[in-house]
């Protein structure tokens, strides 16, 4: 039996009145009375039916493009991107909407409720999701209402959702979490190859002759943290299996987590340095944080690479200006984003199982080297 708005003001302990109210946002309402609004309208996955659905499954030209951080040039290349898209000339004209979580997964979650009022013709999610089985179910509720007022997602820089990808990998599948290319079934998803970017690049420092590699990885929490660790291990066992070196023993010493910016790669480095003194290289979440990590390395005395090598990820565009220029696993950004763009408004057709996985490109470049043996 459908919701109705009645459950969701008994639930609230409010008039239906005010749950009207709250879900018009055309009223004051006070907002110990709107949160337990919002929470019932979530725990009970209420959407709007009758004669106002219709109302609702009619989207507007507002296309929502949520990042963590748009000063993150990660993020600011791939929400530029997807706004081209939307130009007059390619979609007759939509207005995409920045939205910037700064990380957070309630923030992320208000804005999906926000585009959803606003009947957004799309959404577009980039960057990686938190891993954490309360966030990933609201998020499955939020993206099933805004699929039923005809609403397209499309994920871009973060896996499929649990229901659609199992363990959030490269793989795709059906699930009914999301808006797919009509506006129902699974989110489309553009995916990025973490893991085997992450696995090319440690194998390109191990093929070096490195033996005692750091790592400042990003938040223990999010997928791509975890899936750039997964590669890397993956090489060092591999590494292990065929030269009788135990080099994943020592993995979980000499790797430390921060956030992804330059000041957790100086202070990763800091303590990496103090775990392993005969470091010989250091791979970095992105270049940003190598960024940090060079820094750090530097006021300690070292030469980079002469004394300890340095990777980025992602080839941002300073990588190859940085002194030296950065080794790094390029990610095309503005590929990526211009895709989902194109999917999410519909112009492309969907990709097989709705997964596409961009492939990433290992950049050797000056920061990395052979270690010394003097």
């Amino acid at each position: 039996m459908a919701v109705t708005l009645a459950d969701v003001a008994a639930r609230a302990g409010v008039s239906a009145a005010t749950v009207s109210r709250v879900l018009s946002g055309n009223y004051p309402v006070a907002g110990a009375t709107r949160s337990r609004v919002l929470r019932a309208v979530e725990e009970l996955e209420y959407v709007v039916n009758g004669p106002a659905s219709s109302l609702a499954a009619a989207t507007s030209d507002l296309v929502g493009v949520l990042v963590n951080d748009i000063a993150d040039p990660f993020f600011g290349i791939m929400a530029s991107a997807v706004q081209s898209e939307m130009e007059p000339e390619k979609a007759g004209g939509k207005l995409a909407v920045v939205c910037n979580t700064g990380g957070s997964p309630e923030r992320e979650l208000t804005y999906l409720t926000l585009l959803q009022r606003q009947r957004a013709a799309a959404v577009v999610l980039t960057g990686s999701a938190v891993e954490d089985p309360g966030h990933a179910e609201a998020l499955a509720a939020r993206l099933r209402r805004l699929a039923a007022a005809g609403t397209r997602v499309v994920l871009c820089g973060r896996p499929p959702l649990p229901e659609a990808g199992g363990d959030g990998g490269q793989g795709g599948g059906k699930g009914a979490a999301g808006a797919g290319p009509g506006g129902t079934g699974t989110p489309l998803t553009v995916a990025f190859d973490n893991r085997g970017g992450a696995r090319r690049l440690t194998e390109h420092l191990l093929a070096l002759g490195h033996r005692r590699i750091g790592y400042v990885a990003g938040p223990a929490e999010r997928t791509t943290t975890r899936h750039r660790l997964e590669g890397h291990r993956a090489a060092l066992a591999d590494h292990g299996r065929d030269h009788g070196h135990d080099l994943l023993a020592e993995a979980d010493r000499l790797t430390v987590h921060g956030a992804y910016d330059r000041s957790s790669g100086y202070d990763g480095a800091l303590e990496l340095l103090r775990r392993e003194p005969g470091l010989t290289a250091v791979l970095a979440a992105n270049d940003t944080v190598a960024l940090g990590v060079c820094a750090a390395l530097r006021e300690a005395g070292l030469s980079i690479p002469g004394d300890v090598s340095v990777a980025g990820f992602d080839d941002l565009p300073f990588s190859a200006d940085a002194s030296p220029s950065l080794t790094t696993v390029r990610i095309p950004l503005h590929e990526a984003g211009a895709r989902a763009g194109r999917l999410a408004l519909g112009r492309e057709s969907a990709p097989p199982g709705d997964v596409a996985t961009v492939r990433t490109e290992l950049m050797v470049r000056a920061s990395t080297a052979a270690p010394r043996t003097d």
